[in-house]
């Protein structure tokens, strides 16, 4: 089997030496223009001409778990996508979003104020009965995060496309009941996929069902989220504030009104990095079950391609 790697924004190299020690009876190389075609594929953001010159891929493995910028490319029809399932990814998002959520819930911002202006300022101490939290996307880092935010005794509801179950959780699906989900809420956690049906979801009229204070926190995609809806719910004091780790356009241009926004909280997409090491194993591991009989059907991370996810 050929095995090609094709990954921007960093340096194939260490992909390719831990996939072919992981899969010593296959071939695994670096994609550059002009080579024989591969029939597997490791990718990040190709750009469009690695699938032009791969017309037979049988598969793709994505070394993320997001796959909108795959889906936006012309992909041969018959080629798999198969994304990343956590491999180290959750535990970051769950410090990531745990910290957001405390850090607003305890008022740590208002402290560090008040250390700046060398005031002692106490503050009353906050119900976590009255802070709901609400978890968009129920998927592996999804319902991760709202499994550590019940086990901090916060009431979790959850919404995602089709039902799940997760206990503790009370648990939303559909676009018939997302009104009331939100409207249960005061904190938002967006764990979404980007797709059509997705894209500027936490509009003006979405997040003006949050309880009055309701705080934003986005970690899926910036696309989710419409700006300017945004602020204006913040400037009104309907929003006490947001956290955000992902924009429209990253880098983050430096004129955009987010950085200056005195509610806002922003981190350049750190929430959840790749984890090398566990990814090459996550992929090889699945590699292998595909070599020993498996149909990619029933190998997990299978993407839908006309859900998106």
């Amino acid at each position: 089997m050929r095995i090609a790697v094709a990954l921007s924004h960093t340096s194939a190299d260490p992909w390719v030496k831990g996939l072919q020690n992981e899969l010593p009876a296959h071939q695994v190389y670096e994609w550059n223009s002009g080579e024989a075609p591969a029939d597997t594929a490791v990718v990040w953001t190709p750009p469009q001409v690695f699938f032009d010159q791969h017309p037979h891929l049988k598969v793709v493995f994505n070394t993320g778990a997001g796959v909108d910028a795959l889906l936006k490319l012309i992909l041969p029809i018959n080629t798999s996508i198969i994304r990343l399932e956590d491999a180290g990814m959750s535990v970051q998002m769950c410090e990531y979003v745990l910290n957001a959520v405390v850090r607003h819930f305890r008022e740590f911002d208002v402290y560090a104020t008040s250390q700046v202006q060398s005031q002692w300022q106490f503050r009353k101490p906050r119900v976590r009965s009255e802070f709901p939290v609400g978890v968009m996307g129920l998927g592996v880092l999804g319902a991760k995060v709202a499994q550590t935010l019940k086990n901090f005794d916060f009431v979790v509801n959850g919404w995602s496309q089709t039902l799940k179950q997760i206990e503790g959780v009370r648990c939303f699906n559909g676009i018939s009941q997302l009104s009331d989900f939100l409207k249960a809420s005061k904190f938002l956690i967006c764990l979404l996929p980007l797709t059509t049906q997705t894209e500027n979801i936490l509009n003006h009229s979405h997040l003006s069902m949050l309880q009055q204070g309701g705080y934003l926190i986005n970690v899926a995609r910036g696309a989710h989220v419409v700006d300017g809806d945004l602020i204006a719910l913040l400037d009104s004091g309907h929003l006490a504030g947001a956290t955000l780790d992902v924009f429209r356009q990253e880098p983050l241009t430096a004129d955009h009104p987010f950085w200056l926004h005195p509610k806002i909280t922003l981190t350049p997409h750190t929430s959840a990095r790749t984890m090398r090491d566990e990814t090459i194993l996550q992929i090889a591991g699945k590699i292998k079950q595909w070599v020993d009989g498996v149909p990619l059907s029933q190998i997990s991370g299978l993407i839908n391609r006309e859900r998106g996810y």
